[in-house]
C-alpha cells in the first residue's frame, strides 16, 4: 500500500533577505583576508587573533548564507573574542580600539537589525534592542574620539616666577637691538639671539585671549608654482616689520597697518629653489656709531646719489663722514646661495656690502647644480661678523657642494674666515684649482649667537649620503651630527658636542639652541639648551660644551650593511627625551583591521630591535622617532621668568630600505640635476645617493601606500612643558587635530584632537600664553602654558608651518604668523601674513 498523503501544510523556509545576502558575502570574504593574512602574521610571530577571527567570520558567512540563526552565534563569538582580546591587548588607550573594535561593531549592528529576517527568526523587540545597544556603543565611541585622549599630568607643580634665582638671562650691555630687543620689539628669529622665542610683552592674557580678532592681513604675491610659500617669522623693529618671501624677496611693512613700505627683489628663479627649501626669516643690523636716519629723507638723499647725506637729516644727526643709507639693515641668505644686505629704512642694496649688497656663498664650491646650495636660515650675527651655513639637497650624491661655514664682515661683505672641517688649516677660499671639500656635513638650520663669549654655535647636518658611512671621514664623523662652538673671530672650533655617533638615521640637529643661565651646585653657569630630533634635551656649559645634566652612554643595536662602522653605544639624555618607548605589533594601527593587520606583517617583516637600528637592504628597518621626529628646525621656547620649556614634537616612525646600486639604477634613480630639480615627495623617498653602495628609500611616517594612513597609533605629535631646573615633565597633550588628514588623503575636517604631524615652533608671553601652529590642521591656538589647555584658536587660510612672534606698537599687542603651508606636511601652500589683536577699545 502507499502512504497515505500528510494532510499537514509543508514548512517553506523564509527566502533569505537581500541584505543577509551582501552581509554573508562581506563576511566571507572579510574572513578570507584576515584569516590569510592573519596565517602569515601568526608564521611571522605575530598575534594569532586575526587567523582566528577570519576563520570565525568565514563560518558566519557561510551560515548566514544559508539563512541559518546558527551564523548570528557564530558572529556573536567572533564579536566577543574580539571585545575581550582588545581588552587584553589595548587596555585603556582610546586609540587602539577603534580600529581593533569600530568595524566589527558596526558589522553586528547590521546584523542585529536583520536577526528576524533569519530562517529561525529573532523576536523583533530582541533584534532592536541589540541593534540599539550597539548603535548606542558606536555612537558613543565616535562621540570619545573628541575628546582628547593621551594628556599627561605632570610631576610637579608649576614653577614660581624664578627672576633673579639664576634662571632668567643676565642682563649684559647691548651692542646690538638682537641681544636685548626693546619690550615690544623681536628683533631675531628667536626674537633674541638668546633664541627663548620669549616675549615680555603681558596685555593678552589667558582672560582675555578669547577675543582675539584679526588686525590686519597682508598677502607678498610671491608664490610659486608647485612649490610652498615662505616659512618666515618676521622681525620687528621700531615701527617696522621685515620678512622673506617664497622667492625671497624681501619687505617691510608697517606695524599697525601690515601695509607695505618697500620691497627688494632678489631674482631668485624657480630653477633654483629645492622643494624642501623655504626662507625662514632674515637678520637685523646696526653698523656701531652710525646714527639713524628717517627712511623718507634717506630715500630722498639715495634718489640724489649724494656721496654723504646731510648732517641735519630728521631729528638724528649723522656723524661727519658716515653715510645715511645702510645704518640699519636687512640680512638675507637666499635659496640660490647668496647674502643679500638692504637698507633698513628703504630696501635699497647696501652698495658697500660685497657687489652692489650681496655676496655669492659658492664661490670656492667648485660645480653647484641649481637647488643643491640654498641659505634657509637667517644668519647668525656676532660681534660684526655675519656667519652663514647652508642646505646642500639631500641624498643626491656623496661628492656634493661642501657644507663650509662661512664668514663675512657685517659692514663690507668681505669673506672673514671660512671653516671646513676637512681643510683645517686653511681659512679662507680654497686655492685656484681647488674647492672646499665636497659631501661633508652642512648646517642648513639656524644658528646661535653669543656676542658676550664671541662664540657661534652651529647645529650640524650629516654627511652627504645620510645612510652609508664608510666613506666618511675621520673630522666628518667627530663633526657631524653636533653642536659646533666656533671662536667668531678665527672661525676656529672651541669645543664641539656630538649627539649621534656614526649617524645614518638622517638625524642631524635641526633646532636652534637656546641660551640660558643654569643654576648648579657651583652658582649660575652660562649654559645653552640643546634639543634634538632624537628626542633627548641636553644643557651644556655654553663656554666648554661640558655637559651639565645626567646623560649616560648605552648599548645600542649593531649590524646592518655596516656592522663594524656601527657605534657599539650612543648617548642618552637622562635629564629629559620626547621620545617614546620603543614599538611593538600592538603600536600598529589603522581605520580598519585590514589595514591595522597590514601593518602588523610589515612591523614583523622589518628589521626592528629598537632605537638606532641600523639601516638594512635586504629588507626593511624601521627608524623611531623618524627623522622628523623629536625636535626639529621650529626648536623650542623658553619661559625664563618661571624657568619653563615648551617643546612641540613629532612622534612618527619611518619605514626605510637600502636600495643596492643595480637595483637603484634599474629604477631610473638618479641624481635631481639629470632630472627635475622641482620634484615634489618626502625627503629621502628614492634618493640615490650616487657614490655610495646604496640608494635610500624612505617611507617618512610610515604610511600605507593606499589609504595613505600612518601605520603608528595616534597621537603623531604632541607639545609639553618641562621644568628646565630638573627637566621634569610639567604637562604633555596631543597636539593638532585631524581636520587636514583623513583616509585617502582627503582632509576630513573633524575637530578630533588626534595629534598630528608638525613642522615649526612655540612663541610664550610673560603673561603665561604660548602662541603656536605649526599642525597639519591650519590652526593658531594659544594654549595656557599652565595647564596645557587650548584657549583660543583662529582658523589659517594656508598651512602654519612657520613660528610666530610677538609684538606691540602704538600700545596695542600683535601676534603674527606665516600661513604658507609645507611640502612634508602637505598643508595648503600660500602668502599670507596674518596678525591678530584685541578688539581696538579692550586693550
Amino acid at each position: 500500500m502507499s502512504a497515505a498523503p500528510s494532510s499537514e501544510p509543508s514548512v517553506v523556509a523564509p527566502a533569505r533577505h537581500p541584505l543577509i545576502t551582501v552581509l554573508a558575502i562581506l563576511l566571507i570574504i572579510l574572513g578570507l583576508v584576515l584569516g590569510g593574512l592573519g596565517a602569515w602574521l601568526v608564521q611571522l610571530g605575530g598575534s594569532w587573533y586575526y587567523a582566528l577571527a577570519g576563520a570565525g567570520m568565514v563560518v558566519a558567512g557561510v551560515l548566514l548564507w544559508g539563512n541559518r540563526r546558527s551564523g548570528a552565534w557564530a558572529y556573536l563569538l567572533v564579536f566577543v573574542g574580539t571585545a575581550l582580546w582588545t581588552g587584553w591587548e589595548s587596555g585603556s588607550d582610546y586609540w587602539r580600539w577603534v580600529p581593533r573594535l569600530g568595524l566589527v561593531t558596526a558589522l553586528g549592528f547590521l546584523l542585529a537589525l536583520l536577526l528576524p529576517t533569519l530562517r529561525t527568526p529573532v523576536p523583533r523587540r530582541v533584534s532592536r534592542t541589540l541593534a540599539g545597544v550597539l548603535g548606542v556603543v558606536f555612537v558613543v565611541a565616535f562621540a570619545l574620539a573628541f575628546v582628547p585622549h593621551g594628556a599627561v599630568a605632570g610631576t610637579q607643580a608649576f614653577p614660581v616666577d624664578v627672576t633673579g634665582t639664576g634662571l632668567a638671562p643676565t642682563k649684559e650691555a647691548s651692542p646690538q637691538p638682537a641681544d636685548e630687543p626693546a619690550p615690544g620689539d623681536w628683533t631675531a628669529w628667536g626674537r633674541s639671539n638668546a633664541a627663548t622665542r620669549y616675549s615680555p610683552l603681558q596685555q593678552i592674557t589667558p582672560a582675555n585671549v578669547g577675543t582675539l580678532e584679526l588686525a590686519w592681513q597682508f598677502r607678498t604675491s610671491d608664490l610659486p608654482k608647485k612649490r610652498w610659500g615662505a616659512e618666515t617669522t618676521p622681525l620687528k623693529v621700531g615701527d617696522t616689520l621685515y620678512l622673506c618671501t617664497a622667492r625671497n624677496q624681501l619687505i617691510a611693512l608697517d606695524a599697525a597697518t601690515g601695509k607695505e613700505r618697500w620691497r627688494f627683489n632678489p631674482k631668485v628663479k624657480d630653477a633654483s629653489i629645492p622643494y624642501t627649501a623655504a626662507c625662514r626669516g632674515v637678520s637685523y643690523y646696526e653698523v656701531p656709531g652710525v646714527p639713524q636716519v628717517d627712511p623718507v629723507l634717506a630715500d630722498v638723499a639715495a634718489d640724489l646719489a649724494l656721496p654723504e647725506a646731510s648732517p641735519s637729516l630728521g631729528s638724528r644727526p649723522l656723524a661727519p663722514g658716515n653715510r645715511a643709507l645702510c645704518a640699519a639693515r636687512i640680512i638675507e641668505g637666499t635659496l640660490d646661495g647668496r647674502l643679500i644686505a638692504v637698507d633698513a629704512a628703504t630696501g635699497r642694496p647696501c652698495p658697500g656690502f660685497g657687489n652692489n649688497g650681496q655676496v655669492d656663498i659658492t664661490l670656492g664650491m667648485g660645480d653647484v647644480p641649481p637647488g643643491y646650495v640654498s641659505i634657509t636660515s637667517p644668519p647668525a650675527i656676532v660681534r660684526g661678523v655675519i656667519v652663514t651655513g647652508h642646505q646642500v639637497l639631500d641624498g643626491q650624491r656623496r661628492d656634493a657642494p661642501s657644507g663650509v661655514i662661512q664668514a663675512y664682515d657685517a659692514e663690507t661683505g668681505k669673506l672673514r674666515w671660512a671653516w671646513d672641517m676637512d681643510a683645517p688649516e686653511r681659512s679662507g677660499l680654497p686655492p685656484q684649482g681647488q674647492t672646499y671639500t665636497r659631501g661633508t656635513p652642512n648646517m642648513w638650520t639656524t644658528a646661535t649667537g653669543d656676542e658676550q663669549l664671541g662664540l657661534v654655535y652651529l647645529p650640524m647636518g650629516n654627511s652627504a649620503g645620510d645612510y652609508w658611512s664608510g666613506s666618511r671621514t675621520e673630522n666628518q664623523n667627530r663633526y657631524a651630527t653636533s653642536l659646533v662652538a666656533l671662536d667668531v673671530t678665527t672661525g676656529k672650533p672651541v669645543w664641539n658636542f656630538q649627539a649621534v655617533r656614526k649617524d645614518v638615521w638622517d638625524y642631524d640637529l635641526g633646532s636652534q639652541a637656546t641660551l640660558v643661565d643654569f643654576p648648579t651646585a657651583a652658582g649660575k653657569v652660562p649654559a645653552l639648551l640643546l634639543p634634538t630630533k632624537q628626542g633627548d634635551l641636553y644643557v651644556l656649559d655654553r663656554r666648554t660644551g661640558e655637559l651639565l645634566t645626567p646623560a649616560e652612554e648605552r648599548a645600542v643595536p649593531g649590524g646592518g650593511v655596516e656592522p663594524d662602522q656601527r657605534a657599539p653605544t650612543q648617548l642618552f639624555s637622562l635629564y629629559h627625551t620626547l621620545r617614546k618607548p620603543d614599538l611593538t605589533e600592538r603600536d600598529m594601527w589603522g581605520i580598519t583591521p585590514i589595514d591595522q593587520l597590514v601593518c602588523r606583517i610589515q612591523f614583523r617583516k622589518a628589521s626592528y630591535q629598537g632605537f638606532y637600528t641600523p639601516p638594512t637592504a635586504d629588507r626593511h628597518s624601521i627608524e623611531y622617532p623618524g627623522y622628523n621626529g623629536g625636535s626639529d628646525w621650529g626648536s623650542v621656547a623658553v619661559d625664563p621668568r618661571h624657568g619653563v620649556i615648551v617643546a612641540n614634537y613629532n612622534d612618527m616612525p619611518n619605514y626605510n630600505r637600502l636600495v643596492p646600486r643595480a637595483e637603484a639604477d634599474r629604477k631610473g634613480w638618479v641624481p635631481r640635476e639629470m632630472v627635475r630639480a622641482d620634484r615634489g615627495g618626502a625627503e629621502g623617498a628614492g634618493d640615490p645617493q650616487t657614490g655610495t653602495p646604496y640608494a635610500i628609500d624612505v617611507n617618512a611616517g610610515w604610511r600605507l601606500p593606499f589609504t595613505k594612513l600612518l601605520c603608528k597609533q595616534p597621537p603623531y605629535g604632541g607639545i609639553r612643558a618641562i621644568d628646565l631646573r630638573s627637566g621634569k615633565l610639567l604637562w604633555d597633550r596631543p597636539f593638532g587635530s585631524a581636520r587636514g588628514n583623513g583616509p585617502f588623503g582627503i582632509r576630513s575636517g573633524l575637530p578630533i584632537e588626534i595629534g598630528t604631524p608638525n613642522n615649526g615652533g612655540s612663541a610664550i608671553t610673560a603673561s603665561g600664553l604660548i602662541f603656536i601652529a605649526a599642525a597639519t590642521d591650519d590652526l593658531l591656538r594659544a594654549i595656557d602654558i599652565k595647564t596645557g589647555k587650548e584657549l583660543w584658536h583662529a582658523k589659517l587660510p594656508a598651512g602654519g608651518q612657520a613660528n610666530p612672534m610677538v609684538y606691540e606698537y602704538d600700545g596695542r599687542q600683535y601676534v603674527v604668523i606665516m600661513a604658507g603651508g609645507h611640502h612634508f606636511m602637505e598643508t595648503p601652500a600660500g602668502d599670507y601674513v596674518m596678525a591678530y589683536a584685541l578688539p581696538k577699545g579692550r586693550e
